[in-house]
């Protein structure tokens, strides 16, 4: 060991020694990355299929009204810069691609499959701009804070869905769509895009843990009993009202008519 530590104290032995562990870290590094790099060239290339597909899907149905680039006609906005979690949301609840677009376009059976769903988002959001589809976890009511998302729905989505989700009216032939088909994701995805009348609730207004807090609570709500007896579908006071008036005054009605309509008997004198 004498001549190790004669190297040692040689005025070089320091920079050699550097320079060295600078090698072991850059030939670590090189491995590591290039593994990473297979993986990313990898999805590179699977989202640019989807990219390509989603292209072809959307020249065969959407093209028509949107346009060929997307960028709108004058029957149908334009959808560069509205994001992937926008299309999935309305090609997935069936309101796209829309044979006859209204006031309000309802949900119904969607055309294409998840996967085609997917792809045609992944060419919209390759235009550029708008928010992404959210992953399991954002939107996984488990999570949520079921009693900070009824408040939370109270304050700002009641007003229009109704405090069980069951939807409601609003001007012009418009009306909020009831939530009991609605998905995690989708629900997730119509906050952060405001499909029709719905405003936008982005993070800085609502954050992603407050969303997922709401979504708690519309899921928990679905499964929860009506103590009251039956739930006139939720709808609230009118139903309420109408079912007092039609059943509970219409009975004391009969009831009225049916006394009133009682004859006396006549005494006869002996």
């Amino acid at each position: 060991m004498k001549w190790f530590t004669a190297w040692r104290r040689r005025p070089w032995a320091g920079y050699a020694v550097v320079l060295a562990a600078l090698a072991i870290i850059a030939v670590a590094y090189a491995g590591v990355s290039s593994g990473g790099a297979s993986a990313q060239a990898s999805d590179t290339q699977a989202s640019a299929q989807d990219i390509a597909k989603g292209k072809e899907l959307f020249n065969q149905t959407c093209s028509s009204c949107h346009g060929a680039n997307a960028q709108g006609t004058r029957t149908a906005p334009s959808l560069i810069g509205v994001g992937a979690a926008s299309v999935d949301f309305q090609v997935g609840t069936g309101r796209m691609p829309a044979m006859n677009p209204g006031a309000q376009i309802p949900r119904k059976k969607p055309v294409f499959n998840e996967e085609q769903t997917r792809q045609i988002a992944a060419y919209i959001a390759s235009l550029g701009g708008g928010p992404a589809i959210p992953s399991n976890d954002q939107v996984d009511p488990k999570t949520g804070d079921a009693a900070l998302g009824g408040k939370l729905f109270r304050a700002n989505c009641a007003q229009c869905h109704n405090f069980a989700g069951s939807g409601g009216a609003l001007t012009g032939g418009k009306y909020a769509p009831p939530l009991n088909k609605a998905t995690p994701t989708q629900i997730y995805e119509a906050m952060v895009t405001g499909p029709q009348a719905m405003p936008v609730f982005n993070d800085t207004t609502i954050t992603p843990a407050q969303k997922r807090a709401i979504i708690a609570y519309v899921t928990q709500t679905r499964s929860e009993v009506n103590p009251g007896g039956s739930g006139l579908g939720r709808i609230g006071p009118v139903a309420e009202g109408l079912a007092g008036w039609l059943v509970g005054i219409g009975l004391m009605v009969v009831a009225a008519a049916w006394l009133t309509a009682r004859k006396p008997k006549k005494k006869h004198n002996d």
